[in-house]
């Protein structure tokens, strides 16, 4: 009797403790509306877009042997896409010799239809441009929720009211963004993307049909998780789903700003630019 209730007693300190850590879940700071306040610069926890299935932190298209042999390697295990199991965007098969034909050429552009529209400069998308090299900024208004971006000067406006998105016939770069907070967790809907950008230099691509359901976990100040469902009966066999970690950057600097980032379409000069030519006079 007395190891019974010995036994009880442990028990319940046990879920009284697990109640006390459930408790002490980050509760952050609320802004005026009721937003929970996430404002600040971010970054990926890979950068860069050269690949959806193999990310690899770096700027621009890596030479070919080196490509090749990331490539034979195979190694999946840090592919942004989590479902389905075997990590891969689902493509229709039409749709999957298209891109396997646009990856191809990536070192032999031979048609117009080959270049990759990120060479032109034209904006990213919402996918393709959260996962620039640079940072972005959230910035929140009664209402609203805005992403801004240094590349290409790209923003998000994003409504918290129960409008509707504007009409199907309108296509835009960056889509046509409706949220609203489940908690520390904003849930967007995306529609009206005109599907003239890609996905990554390895030619993934949607069509203007897509449907793009995101997810911004927020799981503490400085952290969240971005999932990202993608639904299009023109390209894909079956929805898909791609995720990825950000934290928060240059929290020690207050005065920080974006920087002015300017895309020129022929630029030739990327090393230098990024590295610095120690032989010019500038």
């Amino acid at each position: 009797m007395n190891e019974h209730r010995i036994f009880v007693l442990f028990a319940g300190v046990v879920l009284a403790l697990s109640g006390a850590a459930f408790a002490e879940e980050w509760q952050p700071k609320r802004l005026p509306d009721g937003q929970p306040d996430v404002q600040g610069f971010y970054k990926p926890e890979i950068a860069g877009t050269y690949s959806l299935v193999r990310p690899r932190r770096g700027v621009g298209v890596q030479d070919q042997a080196a490509y090749e042999q990331r490539k034979a390697a195979n190694d999946l295990n840090q592919s942004r896409v989590v479902d389905p199991p075997d990590r891969q965007v689902p493509y229709q098969p039409w749709a999957r010799a298209k891109q396997q034909a646009l990856e191809a050429a990536v070192f032999n552009w031979t048609q117009p239809e080959h270049i990759d529209p990120q060479a032109r400069c034209v904006p990213g998308g919402v996918t393709r441009t959260i996962f620039w090299t640079q940072d972005f900024e959230i910035r929140q208004y009664p209402g609203f929720v805005v992403f801004l971006d240094d590349q290409n000067h790209t923003s998000r406006i994003i409504p918290l009211d129960d409008r509707p998105h504007i009409p199907e016939r309108i296509k835009l770069w960056m889509a046509d963004s409706r949220g609203h907070w489940e908690g520390t967790t904003l849930v967007v809907d995306v529609a009206n993307d005109n599907a003239k950008h890609r996905l990554s230099n390895e030619g993934d691509f949607s069509s203007d049909r897509v449907h793009i359901v995101e997810k911004y976990i927020f799981t503490g100040p400085n952290n969240f998780r971005l999932e990202q469902r993608y639904e299009d009966p023109n390209v894909y066999a079956r929805p898909w789903t791609l995720a990825s970690q950000f934290s928060r950057a240059h929290a020690e600097d207050p005065n920080y700003e974006l920087w002015f980032n300017e895309c020129q379409e022929g630029e030739r000069d990327v090393e230098n630019l990024y590295h610095g030519d120690k032989t010019k006079p500038y």
